[in-house]
């Protein structure tokens, strides 16, 4: 029980205070992919803390001890006639936070794809009559004053500009925000955001999911520009920005433009320093603790009744499998030295 409690907290801690401290790292706009993954391990240490936490309260740590066909047998003894360690309220009321915690992300997340899905289907319909694709840029142009340039994702994705940008943009430019867009398709950034939105929508009142989600599009957006700048001029990048910046894109695709392409037009022409290899190590451990803690804090008191009820039984095997190893060894050794010396003899 103390360990379900302990869970509990930390989900309600990491739900409320955490992205507090996460929003104070002034690293992540110089690593942006490893601040993504630090968002997103923080946000599914919440969640699985909170399932963990209602697993432990519906099956007691002696019971993982004994492994999974005990298990199973003890859940369904402590459903239908209770149990010695936890009442069959108690499991019941377990079971079923962890179940509508799992239903509620299972149905949003169903909805913000299929959603999500449906209206790039629509679009792409509309992009094959109104577009043409060039295949010296490798995207569809659309007849169009507006200055736009996005992606549209999916199995099919492919990127999209308009005939107002390439009037406005030079060749050189007009390249750099491709492969920025190009920079999203292969690195399928509309799954990450899917899934920032599905657990903001799923939770809407969490600090940590709303938080997320907001700073998650902003990160894939530095990503993918630092992507662009690998094979093209920063100058370049910065001038599309500039241009782009007024461009409303469809809400289910990634732009170049928006928001935030002022502020990313600054990190384009001053860029910071990357990460060095100390600190970049510190945000790789945060991310594996963020992932492992629960899972670990929670497998403990079972690990631990595990071993308890079955060493006694491997310590014997054990030494029984090491002292007939020994023997035989002895054996072949004997055979070997007395083949020896008859053949000297």
């Amino acid at each position: 029980m103390t360990v379900a409690i302990v869970l509990a907290l930390y989900s309600a801690f990491a739900a409320v205070v955490l992205p507090r401290f996460l929003r104070l790292a002034k690293w992540s706009d110089r690593a942006p992919r490893l601040a993504i993954a630090l968002w997103q391990a923080a946000s599914m240490s919440a969640i699985v803390s909170a399932l963990l936490s209602a697993f432990a309260v519906a099956v007691p740590a002696s019971v993982v001890g004994y492994g999974l066909a005990w298990l199973f047998e003890a859940c369904a003894a402590m459903l239908g006639h209770g149990a010695a360690t936890l009442s069959a309220t108690t499991t019941r009321v377990g079971l079923a936070i962890g179940g509508l915690l799992v239903a509620r992300l299972a149905y949003t997340g169903g909805a913000v794809l299929l959603g999500a899905r449906r209206e790039r289907r629509r679009h792409g319909e509309a992009l094959s009559l109104l577009g043409r694709r060039d295949r010296d840029l490798d995207a569809v142009v659309v007849d169009y004053e507006e200055r736009l340039a996005y992606c549209l994702p999916g199995h099919n994705g492919h990127a999209v500009i308009t005939t107002g940008a390439l009037r406005s943009l030079a060749p050189e430019q007009v390249a750099a925000v491709l492969a920025h867009e190009q920079a999203h398709l292969r690195g399928r950034h509309h799954l990450v955001l899917a899934g920032t939105e599905t657990l903001a929508r799923a939770f809407p009142r969490i600090p940590l999911f709303g938080q997320a989600r907001a700073e998650i599009a902003r990160l894939v957006e530095l990503l993918a520009d630092d992507v662009a700048a690998r094979r093209h001029s920063r100058i370049h990048i910065a001038a599309a920005l500039v241009r782009l910046t007024t461009g409303r894109v469809p809400a289910f695709a990634l732009g170049a433009g928006g928001e935030t392409a002022l502020t990313r037009v600054r990190r384009m022409l001053h860029p910071q320093a990357p990460l060095d290899r100390r600190e970049r190590l510190a945000g790789v451990l945060a991310v594996t603790a963020l992932l492992a803690g629960p899972a670990t804090l929670a497998a403990a008191p079972g690990v631990g009744a595990f071993l308890a009820h079955h060493c006694h039984s491997f310590l014997p095997l054990a030494l029984a499998g090491a002292i007939t190893a020994l023997r035989t060894r002895t054996t072949a050794n004997a055979a070997a030295a007395d083949e020896t010396a008859a053949s000297r003899h």
